[in-house]
This record gives C-alpha cells, structure tokens and sequence, in this order.
C-alpha cells in the first residue's frame, strides 16, 4: 500500500511564507533601506505606476493653489476642489481675499472643516502677499515661510507645483506613512521626514516624487488595508502592516 501522507495543516503555506519574510528581513542591514540600488527600484516602479503625477488640487495661479492648499489640510483634495470654483468666482484676486474680513469667508469654506482657522490663514496670507509681494505669491521658502497659515508643506506645493521651484519634498498624511512603511525615515515629524527624504531623493525628483507617493498612498499603500497584492515593490516592503 502507497504510505499515507499526512493533509497540509491550514495556514501552512502562510506560516512558510512569513518564516521567508522574517528570514530575509534578518539578513537586511539598516542601510539596505536607503540605498541607491533599493531607491532605484522604488524610483522605476513609481514611474511606471504613476507616470505623470502631479497636484491634484484644480487652480488657475500661484495664490489659487496656495488657498486651495491651505484649505486642503485634514480635507480630502476632492472636496476641496468642490469648494473652490465659487470661492474664485466670488473673490478672484489676492486684492479681493484681502479686503474682506475672515467671518466673512467662514461660509463659504465650512464644509473644508477647522474654517476659522483657515479663513484667518487666507485672509492674511492675502493681505501680506498685497502689502509686501506686490499682489504676487513670492518664489522663496523664506518668504512663503512668513506668510499665515503656511508651513513648508504647503509652501513646497506651491513653489514646486506652480513655480517649478524643488524647495523640498512635500510630506503628507500619505508621505509621512509610506516613508516609515518604507523605513526611508523613522521620524514622526513631517520636518524631519522630509530632511530624511533630501538626503536620498535626487533634488530633481524632489518635485516628482511627493506627487508620486500621494498618488501611490492614495491608489496602493492605503492607510487601512494597503493592496500588497498589486503593489510593484512589495519585495522590498519590510512593512508590519503589509497584507500579505
């Protein structure tokens, strides 16, 4: 009689697979993480997948990306994009924004979330570009630095998507989640993510590769259940909330 073989346990071919993984992260130094030839292979599939990426907030100028930017923020860019076509309608120069007073604007943006706080942050990111920029949003990370309501990622959207200026590396919610699953950065803040990420991003993808990995936070590492399964650098994800 043939001998018997024993049935493969459930979760077997599971339990193998994720023996592999442990095995090959072991033998994975911390500099493996950040090195030209990994990058490499991050910078090629983020070129396949997204090809193209750019700002997905709709604006016709420099200071209507800077509003629809700062209203952007813990606002998704989809109802952002709903607010602002009236809101331009209604104030289309940085001369209109200024002149009025923040309660003014709180209606029209409420629906963005944390209005008052925004509202303030336009009118007088408006009423200083008058005043001191000539009506014009300024071309320096120094100078959009003292505007209201404006911190280096919102600065670096507009210099790098409407000036074409690589100031920096935006980082978002996505940036900042996909660089740790990534172990490009162990950092928290989005300043020091971003110094982490000018240190092995080439400065002429700076602009590229924040649009890139929104897009692929958006579309593949999502927050809550990424898409292992379709993602083109899923070998090279240490990652504990990997999914497969």
């Amino acid at each position: 009689m043939p001998a018997k073989t024993k049935p493969k346990r459930a979760g077997s071919e599971s339990r193998r697979s994720s023996a592999k993984a442990r095995a090959r992260r072991a033998t994975r130094s911390p500099s493996w993480y950040t090195s030209p030839a990994r990058m490499r292979q991050i910078f090629a599939a983020l070129d396949r997948l997204f090809p193209n990426a750019g700002c997905a907030l709709h604006h016709a100028n420099p200071f209507q990306l800077l509003v629809a930017t700062i209203l952007s923020a813990q606002c998704t860019d989809e109802r952002v994009n709903k607010v602002t076509p009236e809101l331009f309608r209604k104030y289309p120069t940085p001369q209109d924004f200024a002149a009025i007073k923040p309660e003014a604007l709180e209606p029209d943006i409420r629906s963005t979330g944390f209005f008052r706080n925004k509202a303030r942050s336009i009118v007088g990111a408006a009423q200083k570009i008058v005043s001191d920029f000539g009506g014009q949003v300024p071309r320096t990370m120094e100078e959009m630095l003292t505007l209201p309501g404006v911190a280096r990622k919102t600065a670096n959207v507009v210099l790098g998507t409407a000036y074409g200026l690589p100031t920096g590396i935006v980082v978002d919610t996505h940036v900042s989640r996909i660089a740790r699953r990534l172990k490009l950065s162990q950092e928290t803040a989005p300043e020091k993510i971003e110094q982490d990420l000018m240190k092995i991003v080439p400065r002429e993808r700076w602009i590229s590769f924040g649009h890139q990995l929104i897009w692929f936070g958006r579309k593949v590492c999502q927050a809550r259940k990424p898409l292992c399964h379709i993602c083109p650098i899923e070998t090279i994800c240490d990652s504990p909330d990997k999914t497969i």
